[in-house]
Parts: structure tokens; C-alpha cells; sequence
């Protein structure tokens, strides 16, 4: 008979995971454990308490018992042993047994303890929280509800600041939709699940638009009140969901024709000013910098030394790529490498062969110098000598992967080499890596890449040959007969003679820069999306005249009607929202707007009064409130088709 604590062994019919069991077995259970075997056969496995008399289990009369003793006893059962056990057990109760044992967790002491500790029952498995139905739905609904209340409060002229505590540092002061919907998680998993998909639908609108999140947050909120109402009601889904998205499609075409381009840097600066929450100075500075580098240019917002905002334009160009690994981030904060004063290497092909960066490096080294890479791809042992040189070494390299294809990548190469007065290193003109000199190496003052974009400041390249490129393109956009080919001419002349424009912004506190930067950016996507698509009346007017039409809007039957009118009372929640913000009756002022016919006729809750919001300058650009509402309609399918949530189950000691 061998015991449990010594004996077994791995050429035993059962033998123990580790070298040896953890504590003992079960609650109130034996204090030691022994198989008993005989030419390699299981015979019987004893029990041995101090305090009760021993116990002898059979495998073929007490087959349950062994087998659940065995497996919680954490005894790993070969596979002969484990066809014996389901001779002896029927299969349903072979599964529930294996299936229950499994669930049993060590609890006690630790693998060097002597035999006769004991054990709990529970095994610490990921256990998942299973709803249905209506109480699921309820906390979801609770969860969405919760964090559009805390995004809510900051929209219009005068919505306020949400403070949000963070790990290192100060606290942040924000009115930033996005940034406030992702700083919450609930206790609670189900509510956490619901305030998840209304962040989704934030993070949506502000990836296409850059602004509006806040009005995502706050149309999802309605249509899914509404969406659960009529589920629970018994409206058949799929008819809602279609009755939804006609809705969405009627309105979408409705603010399209009600759209006016704009041209003048006056309206320019009055989108900028509604965005910033009615702060004039951040609408003017936007519209000068787009002036100066041109609607195409190139701006970007950064921390400012004065109290006072600044522009400045500076010679630069922007590529539409990011590092090729985080690993070469310098600022962590920010999740951004930057490079001042460094050496560019411009290659048209891949990078892979370590011998291939040697040479560029040992110059960089030799000039300490950062290096910036900009290739086709780094990959392989390139790329692995670049990360150690840059963790160990403490170089500061960044690689970055060519944009475009084809031709227009090597145009764009080449465009970059003239920028920064160096060359495009490709094997057509029998130039090797390996035999790379400084001269062939560009340079600029200061390099920004984040995981998206790069953005390169100062090339110092010669004025006369970026001139003479200049020219060139603009040769050959007026010979082109293909809009494709136009349009990425006109980028790459943008990218190369308008330069960067940099909003500084002032401040007499980190907190004051930081909310005002958050202002400053979302006026700054504001206004972008306006020279876009063009701009409709604001103060959600535009969405809650557009309402108005639904009701000619034919449906197929009663519940595709209900997903018309879930789409009609949400339009009228951001109205309702800045009058409420502002101390206003928010239904009372739906309410007047909805009798008169001035389609431009909305609530300025700066000054409490109705004006024309066009000729008041309060406009909103449509290409975000357009993506605001198809991106929280979009969350329908989770509103109408969701009977059920899984979410992990929080388990103590």
C-alpha cells in the first residue's frame, strides 16, 4: 500500500500532479489518502482519519465516491484508469462527478505541509455571471443610464466641468464626452457591460468625426430606454430594428439637403467657437491656422510656455504612419516617440537583415545622433537589433513603414528625401544598405510619432529643390485627367509646401492647459468635419426639425412604426439636454420649437433667448452629427436582439 504523501510515482496507476499533494483532501473529510494496488490494477483506496475509523472505498462498488475522492484529491488519472471509470459509472454521472470535482479548489497551507491538514470544496475557475431576460436588460439599461448622466452635464454653452481622479498625477478637469464615458467602470458587471457598448459608440463617433461624443452618449441613451420599453412590451425585433434603420436613413438624407458648404474663415471660426463651448478666441486662432497652412495643411495642439495661446507654422510634413513597435516609445505618458534632431534613413524595400543596420547605426552612434527609419517594413533580426540597441544600448531609434503603395509610396519617399536633404536609398541606382553614407542621410529639427501618424518638423533640406518639387506636383495635377490621381497629388503637395500649423495653448495650471486642450482639439476635428461635409443649423436643431418628417415616412406594419418613433423622440434629446444644462424647461422648449415652421429657428442657452442659429453663428458641422446618430443607431442590434449577458463572476478569499 502506498501512501499518499511518498510512494506513488509517475509509473503509478495513479500518481499526484506535483510531488506532492497540497494539504490534504475535503472538509470533514479523511486526513490522508492511500491507493492500494496490485500488478499495476487499482484494488482499493483506503481513508484514514484520526478522529473516525478508517475507510475502505471499491472502485467497482463505490465507484462515484472513489472517482470524486480521487479527482478533488488532485490525483492525475491515467488514460487506462480513466476508461475504468467509465466502465463503472453510466456517462451521464461520469460527467456531473468529473464536472463537480473539477470545481474543487485547495484551500489550505502549502505543498510542504504534512498529511493531515484539510481542504475546501471550491476550485478557483473563472466562473462566469449568466442573466436573462428582463432583470439582465434592466442592468444594462441602469449601466447606460448612469454614464450618460455623468456625460450629459457637459454639453452646450453652459454644461460643466467633470473632475476625474487619476492613478499618477493631478486630477483631470474636463468637458470631453469621450474622455469622461471612459474614465467610468461600474462595480457592477452587467452595468459595466452596458456602459461598454454606450463607450463604443463614443469612441466611434470620435475616430470618423473628432467631435460630438457627447451627443452619441446621449442619443444611445434614448434609443435604448426606448429599445427596452418596446422589447418588453412584445414588439417583434427584427421589425423594430428595420423601422429603426429607415428612420436613420430618412433623417441622414434630410441634413444633407439642409447642409451649406462653407468658405470664409468667419464661419470657419464659428464652428471652432460652438465646439469650444462659446470661446471665441479658440474659433478665431483655429481659423488663422488654416489660413496659414491651407484646409488641407496639416495642425497639431501642444502644451504652451505662456499664459496666453500661440500659433505657430513651421515647415514640416505629416506621414499616415506610426511606429512599427511600441517598444520604441520615448514618452509613455502620451504613448508618442519623439526624436529631436535626428539623422533619417530613406529605403524603398524591406528591411530584414541585421547586417543591413549596422552601418546607419554605428553613423547615429558615432554622431549621437536619434535615428529614424523610414522603410517599406522592418521585420526579423532588423527589427530585433533595433529594439535591443534602443532598451539596452539606450539608443533613441524609431522605425516607421513608408505610406502608400506602389508608385505613390515611392513618390512620397522621394518627397520626404527632398524635404529633409537626403536620399532615397533603393537598389535600382545600385546603392546598398550596408555601404550607406552620412550624406545620403536626411535630417530635420524635431520627429513625433505616435501609433498612427508621423509628423516631421524643420527638414532641413534645400528651399530652391523643395521649390522645384513644389513645382513639379502642381505640373502634374494640372496634366492629370484622374480625380485619384489628383487628389493624391494635391495631398502630397500639401504634405510638402504647406507645412505644420502648432496651436499652443496657455494657461496658468497644468489642469487649465490640459481642459482647454481637450476644447481646443475637439474644435479643432470640429471644424475639419465642417470644410468636409458643411455645416447645419446647431443647438441639435437641425436633428429635432428633421424629427418632424418622420411622420410621412411609410412602414410596413405597427412595430417597424414603434422603431420610427424610437428614432423621433431620441432627436429631441440633445434640445432637451442643453436647455436642461442651461436651467431651462428642456420639454417646454422642444415643445415651442416644434410649433413653429423656421427650420433655423433654435434656443441660444448662452443667452436664454430663440434666434436664428445660422445668422447667430451657432452651427454644428454635419458630418458629426450625422455620424453621432448612425453610430449610436448602430447599437441597435444590442437594444432589439439581446435576450442574455455573460460576464465574469467575482469570487472571494
Amino acid at each position: 500500500m502506498d501512501g499518499i504523501g511518498g510512494g506513488l510515482t509517475d509509473r503509478s496507476p495513479y500518481h499526484i500532479t506535483r510531488r506532492r499533494l497540497r494539504s490534504a483532501i475535503l472538509t470533514n473529510g479523511p486526513d490522508s489518502v492511500h491507493v492500494a494496488r496490485h500488478q499495476g490494477h487499482l484494488t482499493n483506496v483506503c481513508l484514514k482519519s484520526k478522529n473516525r475509523k478508517s475507510e475502505t472505498l471499491n472502485p467497482s462498488e463505490d465507484a462515484h465516491r472513489t472517482y470524486w475522492v480521487l479527482r478533488v484529491s488532485k490525483v492525475r488519472l491515467l488514460p487506462a484508469h480513466r476508461r475504468l471509470f467509465c466502465s463503472l459509472l453510466d456517462p451521464t454521472m461520469y460527467r456531473v462527478v468529473a464536472s463537480l470535482a473539477s470545481k474543487a479548489r485547495v484551500t489550505g497551507g502549502n505543498s510542504s505541509r504534512q498529511i493531515g491538514s484539510r481542504l475546501g470544496w471550491s476550485r478557483n475557475y473563472a466562473a462566469k455571471d449568466i442573466r436573462f431576460g428582463v432583470d439582465a436588460r434592466a442592468l444594462m439599461l441602469k449601466g447606460v443610464e448612469d454614464l450618460a448622466d455623468a456625460v450629459k452635464v457637459t454639453m452646450g454653452p453652459k454644461g460643466r466641468n467633470v473632475v476625474i481622479e487619476q492613478s499618477f498625477g493631478a486630477p483631470k478637469v474636463t468637458k470631453d464626452g469621450v474622455t469622461v464615458a471612459k474614465s467610468i467602470e461600474f462595480k457592477d458587471k452587467i452595468k459595466n457591460v452596458g456602459a461598454s457598448l454606450v463607450k463604443q459608440v463614443a469612441n466611434a463617433t470620435n475616430d470618423v468625426a473628432g467631435d460630438g461624443t457627447t451627443c452619441a452618449t446621449i442619443l444611445t441613451r434614448a434609443i435604448f430606454a426606448e429599445g427596452c420599453k418596446s422589447v418588453a412590451a412584445g414588439m417583434n425585433a427584427m421589425d423594430l430594428r428595420r423601422g429603426i434603420t429607415m428612420a436613420v436613413d430618412a433623417v441622414v438624407t434630410n441634413l444633407k439637403a439642409r447642409a451649406k458648404l462653407i468658405s470664409t474663415s468667419e464661419e470657419i471660426a464659428q464652428v471652432g467657437t460652438i465646439s469650444a463651448n462659446g470661446e471665441r478666441e479658440i474659433g478665431e486662432l483655429i481659423a488663422k491656422a488654416m489660413e496659414k497652412v491651407g484646409r488641407e495643411g496639416v495642425i497639431t495642439v501642444s502644451d504652451g510656455k505662456t499664459l496666453c495661446d500661440e500659433l505657430e507654422v513651421v515647415e514640416g510634413m505629416k506621414l499616415d504612419r506610426g511606429y512599427i513597435s511600441p517598444y520604441f516609445i520615448t514618452d509613455h505618458k502620451n504613448q508618442k516617440c519623439e526624436l529631436e534632431d535626428p539623422l533619417i534613413l530613406i529605403h524603398e524595400k524591406k528591411i530584414s537583415n541585421i547586417n543591413a543596420v549596422v552601418k546607419v547605426l554605428e553613423l547615429a552612434l558615432k554622431k549621437q545622433k536619434p535615428l529614424l527609419i523610414v522603410a517599406e517594413d522592418v521585420e526579423s533580426d532588423a527589427l530585433a537589433t533595433l529594439i535591443l540597441n534602443k532598451i539596452r544600448a539606450g539608443i533613441k531609434v524609431c522605425a516607421v513603414k513608408a505610406p502608400g503603395f506602389g508608385e505613390n509610396r515611392k513618390a512620397s519617399l522621394h518627397d520626404l528625401a527632398t524635404l529633409t536633404g537626403g536620399s532615397v536609398i533603393t537598389e535600382e541606382l545600385g546603392m546598398n544598405l550596408e555601404k550607406v553614407e552620412l550624406e545620403m542621410l536626411g535630417a530635420c529639427k524635431k520627429v513625433t510619432i505616435s501609433k498612427d501618424d508621423t509628423v516631421i518638423l524643420h527638414g532641413l533640406g534645400d528651399k530652391q529643390a523643395i521649390e522645384e518639387r513644389s513645382q513639379q506636383i502642381r505640373s502634374a495635377i494640372e496634366l492629370s485627367t484622374s480625380d485619384y490621381d489628383k487628389e493624391k497629388l494635391q495631398e502630397r503637395l500639401a504634405k510638402l509646401s504647406g507645412g505644420v500649423a502648432v496651436l499652443k495653448i496657455g494657461g496658468a495650471s497644468e489642469l487649465e492647459v490640459g481642459e482647454k486642450k481637450d476644447r481646443v482639439t475637439d474644435a479643432l476635428n470640429a471644424t475639419k468635419a465642417a470644410v468636409e461635409e458643411g455645416i447645419v443649423p446647431g443647438g441639435g436643431v437641425a436633428l429635432l426639425y428633421a424629427s418632424k418628417d418622420l411622420d410621412k415616412l411609410q412602414t410596413a406594419n405597427f412595430d417597424q412604426k414603434i422603431g420610427v418613433q424610437i428614432i423621433q423622440n431620441a432627436l429631441k434629446s440633445p434640445v432637451h439636454t442643453i436647455a436642461s444644462n442651461a436651467g431651462a424647461e428642456g420639454a417646454v422648449v422642444v415643445g415651442k420649437l416644434l410649433e413653429q415652421d423656421n427650420v433655423d429657428l433654435g434656443y441660444d442657452a448662452a443667452k436664454g433667448d430663440y434666434v436664428d442659429m445660422v445668422k447667430a453663428g451657432i452651427i454644428d458641422p454635419l458630418k458629426v452629427i450625422r455620424t453621432a446618430l448612425v453610430d449610436a443607431a448602430r447599437q441597435r442590434f444590442f437594444i432589439v436582439d439581446y435576450y442574455g449577458s455573460c460576464s465574469r463572476r467575482t469570487t472571494k478569499g
